[in-house]
């Protein structure tokens, strides 16, 4: 190649060199990426999340760090004041117990507390409304009137109906023996019940690591209490009783706390212990769903029949994963979860013709048998959350129905109406004579 035309190709090389070299602020901008977040950190529901997602707790954790407080401290003062002298005076096996029992304890509560009890993922917003849909379907369109959407489906479970209930804050039919915790805000398979002593709701993850802890907690509680009665009376012996609370103080203190204790824990590990030989659910026991008798109509139709088929299932069958995902990534195109149904949402909300029809026909079927403030109550809750769908108004109807008997302050409730001028300006007038009288 002859030397003039090598001297353009070096130096249209270099330029390109010096081109993307010359600006080097403009490469890290150029390549820095925003980190992509993963789906605990826009969980809907009301929990904690710790360790990037591993553990994840209710909001309300104080009672759990009580819980560990008065386990730390008796089983300590245990270790170090009474294992000593009864190591000594009876066998070096009491502390070998002890702490098998105390680690067992501690292993199983942290199990219970930091993990998934089976929370149920809300639907996106295509499938709430395609779920939507098919209600409406179910139900047959109407241009006009109030007919109540299904919110119910039956599925038969070993020759037993049972009813699949719609929670309007997942937008999902919960699967039997499902749940929605109110602390927690989530649906949970299987529900037991919200223990805030163990920080956590108690559901299908969770169930048998909670039964091994109050089980563990009974005979731990009890071993303490009863080798620091033995310890007392050893002491008493040789010294007198007083003489033997003086020099160990200690005792007293942890004979006290199992001694309150005792008889709760133990009590709930055998209710515990009742429900999981019938394959029952505290949720369940507490309404009155099944019977234990096979032959009556409403028999438990998840029971086998048999006591250690039941406690085989509940304590040894295997561990469902976790539905939610929480450490998974949240892809650019991933659909988030529905907004739940908020009766004091949007008060300012435009309302159609329509929509203000079925409010006004819900305000004469109540104002019969309601206080002024109440019926007007219902009136928002049910104006703020209607905006073109008129399942939205049930979803309304039922929320304000839970709350009715608190009703709003009358200056709430003329906020709340003035938002809405100036279609509710009778109301207004209704409500200035209300407070009136």
């Amino acid at each position: 190649m002859p030397p003039g035309g090598g001297g353009p190709m070096k130096d249209c090389e270099y330029s390109q060199i010096s081109t993307h070299s010359s600006s080097p602020m403009e490469s890290p901008h150029k390549k820095k990426k925003i980190a992509a977040r993963r789906k605990w950190e826009v969980f809907p529901g009301r929990n904690k999340f710790f360790c990037n997602g591993r553990i994840m707790m209710a909001r309300q954790t104080g009672v759990f760090y009580l819980t560990l407080i008065l386990i730390l401290v008796t089983s300590g003062l245990f270790f170090a004041f009474d294992c000593p002298y009864l190591a000594v005076k009876i066998t070096p096996a009491i502390p070998v117990v002890g702490g098998i029992l105390f680690f067992f304890v501690m292993g199983t509560l942290l199990r219970t507390s930091f993990s998934d009890p089976g929370v149920l993922p809300r639907a996106t917003p295509d499938e709430a409304a395609d779920l939507e849909r098919q209600i409406d379907i179910a139900n047959g369109t109407s241009s006009g009137g109030y007919r109540p959407p299904p919110r119910t489906k039956e599925v038969i479970i070993n020759g037993q109906t049972v009813k699949l209930k719609y929670c309007f804050t997942c937008k999902i039919f919960r699967p039997p023996r499902a749940s929605h915790c109110s602390l927690c805000d989530n649906c949970v398979e299987r529900f037991d019940h919200h223990c805030p002593w163990v920080g956590n709701c108690v559901g299908k993850r969770n169930y048998r690591f909670f039964y091994m802890f109050i089980l563990s907690l009974s005979f731990l509680t009890v071993f303490i209490f009863a080798f620091v009665i033995t310890h007392v009376i050893l002491r008493s012996q040789q010294t007198g009783f007083l003489n033997a609370l003086k020099d160990s103080p200690a005792s007293v203190l942890e004979a006290v706390v199992c001694f309150f204790s005792v008889w709760s824990i133990v009590g709930l590990s055998g209710f515990h212990t009742y429900l999981i030989s019938s394959n029952q659910t505290t949720n369940e026991d507490i309404k009155g769903s099944w019977s234990n008798k096979r032959g009556k109509e409403n028999y438990n139709p998840y029971s086998y029949g048999n006591i250690f088929t039941n406690c085989c299932v509940a304590l040894c069958g295997p561990i469902s994963p976790s539905l939610i995902d929480r450490r998974g990534y949240i892809l650019p195109d991933t659909p988030q979860p529905a907004a739940p149904s908020n009766g004091m949402a949007a008060y300012g909300a435009t309302q159609s013709q329509s929509d203000m029809a079925s409010v006004h026909l819900w305000l004469e079927l109540y104002v019969g048998n309601m206080r002024v403030l109440e019926t007007l109550r219902l009136l928002a809750l049910l104006l703020s959350s209607v905006s073109g769908d008129e399942t939205r108004v049930w979803a309304a109807k039922e929320r304000a129905a839970s709350d009715i008997h608190r009703p709003l302050s009358t200056g709430q409730i003329r906020d709340a109406a003035r938002a809405l001028d100036p279609t509710l300006e009778p109301l207004l007038v209704l409500t200035k004579g209300a407070m009136a009288s």
